[in-house]
C-alpha cells in the first residue's frame, strides 16, 4: 500500500521555509518504511519541523507521526526504548505516570526524539549535558532499507547519535532515566549585567538550570529563571524554601555558591513569559510551587503553543571559559542586534564525548537569539554576529539559523572526518543527502 501523500507545499515551524519536496511519506509500520526508503532516490526524515533551516529539505519527505507509538521501560537496565517520532512531553507523561523521567528536557516539550537528539538540542544546567548524551541506543533504517542497531557498546554509537539525518531514518531510541524527582522555579529580575558578567560561573551553579533572558541592553539583564531538584523526601513547605535558599547552605547541594539576590536580582512579583509584556499562561509555573519534573524544566506547558511561529531562531555554543567575553562581544553589537531581536536566552551545557555535539568535549554556553520574523535582515546580521563570536569558537546550532560562511565547521569539530566515513559507509548511495549537508559537513 502506498504511503505516499501530495499535500501541498510543506512549510516548517515558523513558515520560514517551504519545502522543495512535492512528496510526503507517512507509513505506519518499520516495514513499510524500509520499502519506501530503498526506493527513494533522494529522502529526508521530517520530525516536529522545529528546525529555522533547510537540514530536513530533499526531493521527498517522509513523517513517522501515523507509526505506532512506542515506550518500552526496562527498570532493571534503568532504560527506556522509544519510537523516534515520539515527542518529548508524550514520553515525560509516560515515564513520570511509572516512576520515572530523563534527566533534562529543552525549552519545548513539543519536539520529537530523534529530532532532538539528532541536532544536539539541550536544556541547561552546568552538570546537565545535552538531550543527545543520554542516548543509549539507536534503531536506523538505512538507505538499503535495511535495520541497523547500535547498542551502549557500539564504537559507532558516540557518532550516530547527533546523525543530523545523514545515516538514515531513526525508528528507535533508547534513552538512559532516572527516578522521577520533582523541580521547584523561580523567576527573578534586575540582575546587574556587570554582575552577570562578573559572577557568571556562580549565578548558573546556583541552581540545577540557569537562564538568563535578556535584549542585551540597559544596565540589567532582563529576567533570571533557576530550576531547582527538590530533595527527595522533602514536603511541599520544606521544598519552597530550599528553592529560596538554594546557594545559601539549602538545596540542589551547590555549597557556597551565592544565589543570584546577593547581585542584587529581585524576586518577580508574578508569573513571567520570557517576553515582556506577553501572557504568561503558556509557561511552566514559578514562584517555588514544587511540580514534577517534565512541569517544571521546559519553559512553557505542553498544552499550550507557546507561540505561533513568528519568529526566528539562531544559537551559538562557546567553550564556557569564553563565554562572558562571548556576552560582551554581543553586547558591543547592541545597535544591530537588538532591533532584530525579540529576546535571547544564556544557559549552561555539559561537556559530552558524541562527535558532532555542540558540546563535544567542553562545557559550554549558549548564546540564543530569538528574532523577529524578518528573515532577509537577520540572515544579512548574521556573518558580523558570527565574526564576533569566531575568537571564542562558536559552534552554531544545527537546527537554526547560521551563516558561517567564510569559516569551516570542520576545525570545530576534532570527529567530523570520523563522522563522515561513517555515513559513507551507512548510506553509500547517497540517498539521505541534501544541499544542506553538502554545504556545511560532508562538503
Amino acid at each position: 500500500m502506498s504511503t505516499a501523500t501530495t499535500p501541498g507545499p510543506l512549510q516548517n515551524w515558523a513558515k520560514n521555509l517551504t519545502y522543495r519536496a512535492d512528496v510526503l511519506h507517512e507509513p505506519r509500520s518499520v516495514a513499510e518504511l524500509s520499502e519506501v526508503v530503498a526506493a527513494a532516490p533522494r529522502l529526508r526524515a521530517l520530525g516536529s519541523r522545529h528546525c529555522f533551516n533547510d537540514i530536513a529539505d530533499s526531493d521527498a519527505l517522509v513523517s513517522l507521526e501515523r507509526m505506532p507509538e512506542v515506550v518500552e521501560l526496562d527498570e532493571s537496565a534503568r532504560t527506556v526504548r522509544v519510537s523516534g517520532g515520539i515527542r518529548y512531553g508524550t514520553l515525560a507523561g509516560h515515564l513520570h505516570a511509572r516512576g520515572w523521567a530523563v534527566h533534562n528536557l529543552a525549552s519545548l516539550p513539543h519536539i520529537s526524539v530523534a529530532g532532538a537528539v539528532g541536532t544536539a538540542t539541550h536544556g541547561s544546567g552546568d552538570r546537565s549535558g545535552n538531550l543527545a548524551s543520554a542516548v543509549r541506543g539507536l534503531e536506523i533504517v538505512r538507505s538499503d532499507g535495511e535495520l541497523l542497531t547500535l547498542t551502549a557498546d557500539d564504537p559507532d554509537l558516540a557518532g550516530a547519535v547527533v546523525h543530523l539525518g545523514a545515516l538514515g531514518v531513526v525508528v528507535g531510541v533508547t534513552l538512559e532515566v532516572e527516578p522521577t524527582y520533582d523541580v521547584v522555579q523561580e523567576v527573578r529580575t534586575g540582575l546587574p549585567w556587570d554582575a552577570a558578567l562578573e559572577h557568571l560561573d556562580e549565578i548558573t551553579a546556583s541552581a540545577d538550570s540557569v537562564s538568563l533572558f535578556t535584549d542585551w541592553r540597559g544596565d540589567a539583564v532582563g529576567q533570571v529563571w533557576r530550576k531547582t531538584r527538590v530533595p527527595a523526601g522533602s514536603g511541599t513547605q520544606a521544598a519552597g524554601s530550599a528553592a529560596q535558599d538554594v546557594g545559601t547552605g539549602g538545596g540542589a547541594g551547590v555549597g557556597s555558591a551565592r544565589d543570584v539576590r546577593h547581585f542584587g536580582a529581585l524576586a518577580a512579583e508574578g508569573e513571567m513569559h520570557p517576553l515582556a509584556g506577553v501572557d504568561p499562561r503558556s509557561t511552566t509555573a514559578q514562584r517555588g510551587v514544587p511540580g514534577p519534573w517534565h512541569e517544571r524544566l521546559p519553559h512553557f506547558r505542553m498544552e499550550f503553543t507557546p507561540s505561533h511561529g513568528d519568529e526566528l531562531q539562531s544559537e551559538y555554543l562557546v567553550p564556557r571559559v569564553h563565554a562572558a567575553d562571548a556576552m560582551r562581544a554581543v553586547r558591543a553589537m547592541t545597535d544591530r542586534v537588538s532591533p532584530l531581536l525579540l529576546v535571547s536566552e544564556v544557559r549552561t551545557i555539559a561537556a559530552d564525548d558524541l562527535w558532532l555535539s555542540t558540546a563535544s568535549g567542553r562545557a559550554s554556553v549558549g548564546l540564543h537569539f530569538t528574532w523577529k520574523p524578518l528573515q532577509d535582515d537577520v540572515l544579512a546580521l548574521l556573518p558580523a554576529l558570527e565574526e564576533a563570536l569566531a575568537p571564542f569558537a562558536a559552534r552554531p546550532h544545527w537546527g537554526k539559523l547560521f551563516a558561517d560562511r567564510d569559516r569551516a565547521l570542520a576545525a570545530l569539530y576534532p570527529r567530523l572526518p570520523d563522522f563522515r566515513a561513517l555515513v559513507e559507509r551507512t548510506d553509500p548511495r547517497g540517498a539521505f543527502r541534501n544541499a544542506w549537508l553538502e554545504r556545511h559537513v560532508l562538503a
